[in-house]
């Protein structure tokens, strides 16, 4: 579901379909309607051009399915959970009805729907919006994971994935890869070209520095949807590796933490100086709140879409240098990149003494998205791919 526009995957697509309409084109999104985004069949309405059709999809994990899948599934269970019978019939009966120029799947979890598509409507292109590489990001959970149950599971999704995109992502007509090292994973995985390079963008007007809110002075900030568990891992490994002893050697510093599914134990984190928000509903307006963004990923794929936004608003953001893949910055001159819990008190320090220049930094970074990550270049390629793909299913041989 594309809406509301809070996390990274419903920001990319609320935009780019929004972006699309506002160029004249007539947009169909096809939405699994889940318990966790749950949304009215309305709620698009304010985009004209768009028109929004959602099928009910159960997606919430299942110990006893999970298990099934384990011991006899034929795709990974990240996927199985996608798969929905009811999706596949309303798919079909739209291609069946309706011309459609370019039908556009949204990710490898709902990659197995490309087979519906050829099937049902062989001369219509299917191009692949590739937010991420799924299975790199589930081996590097389980490299990191040091229970040996939950590694030995989380390495089994990860092959199951590898499999699974290594047989699906191949037969799109055209992929759009979120960053460019995801681009060169995409072509490694067995994609004909066009694989083509395509960041996410920002809606500009929806990123509006506010002037009467100035940001409070020594805070850091992290926000995201904390039910991601890339993010969960890399928050709880700075607030064991790197907050202790910040604190101890900054002791007027703050660190504000939001995010939506905030979990349990987050909530009633007992960390001076530690506060924790839950969900916000205007990320813009937290960011302008607090002085200094941070990113401590430590294991993931795509583009983080909230340091784009924190860029747009001219926030310094430190971040692991996995965290800023795919995004064209320059560390000390638009963004802040360490890896070591050395390296982050060293920064953290810089900025509490006066010393790191995180205005400057800042201003840089909303520069940088300003001429690199508008949202309507975003669209425009988005189109040029599109008409690359439309040239290649013309000029295959029928079948």
């Amino acid at each position: 579901m594309p809406f509301p526009p809070h996390d990274g995957g419903a920001i990319a697509m609320y935009d780019v379909a929004a972006g699309l309409a506002a160029q004249g084109h007539q947009v169909t999104v096809l939405a699994l309607n889940t318990p966790k985004h749950f949304q009215p069949d309305s709620v698009l309405s304010h985009l004209s051009g768009v028109r929004l059709l959602t099928v009910a999809v159960d997606t919430r994990l299942s110990p006893v399915k999970a298990l099934k899948n384990l011991l006899v599934g034929k795709v990974p269970y990240n996927v199985e959970r996608f798969i929905s019978p009811a999706v596949e019939a309303r798919l079909t009966e739209l291609l069946r009805a309706e011309h459609f120029d370019v039908v556009q799947l949204e990710g490898s979890f709902v990659a197995w729907y490309v087979d519906v598509v050829k099937r049902v409507a062989p001369r219509v292109p299917v191009v692949l919006r590739a937010h991420n590489v799924e299975h790199t990001i589930w081996q590097m959970l389980a490299d990191g994971e040091r229970n040996p149950l939950k590694r030995f599971y989380l390495q089994h999704l990860a092959r199951g994935l590898k499999t699974f995109e290594e047989q699906f992502l191949p037969r799109f007509d055209a992929v759009a890869a979120i960053t460019e090292p995801d681009q060169r994973r995409l072509r490694a995985l067995g994609c004909p070209e066009p694989v083509v390079f395509v960041p996410a963008g920002v809606d500009l007007t929806r990123f509006q520095v506010i002037p009467q809110l100035r940001p409070k002075p020594r805070t850091l900030f992290l926000i995201g949807s904390l039910d991601w568990l890339p993010n969960l891992e890399g928050l709880d490994w700075f607030l064991d590796n790197v907050w202790p002893h910040a604190h101890e050697q900054m002791p007027d510093l703050e660190l504000h933490i939001a995010g939506k599914n905030t979990p349990a134990r987050l909530q009633s984190l007992a960390k001076k100086n530690v506060l924790v928000h839950g969900f916000v509903e205007s990320a813009a307006e937290f960011m302008q709140q607090y002085d200094i963004m941070i990113v401590p990923l430590l294991s993931g794929g795509g583009m983080r879409i909230k340091i784009i936004e924190g860029m747009a608003l001219g926030k310094c953001i430190i971040s692991t240098g996995l965290g800023s893949e795919g995004i064209v910055v320059r560390n000390g001159f638009d963004i802040v990149l360490c890896d070591e819990p050395t390296e982050w008190l060293k920064r953290i320090r810089s900025y509490y003494d006066g010393e790191l220049g995180h205005q400057a930094i800042g201003q840089e970074a909303a520069r940088t998205i300003a001429r690199l990550y508008d949202n309507r270049r975003v669209v425009e390629s988005f189109l040029d791919l599109y008409s690359i793909a439309q040239r290649r299913v013309q000029s295959a041989p029928s079948a």
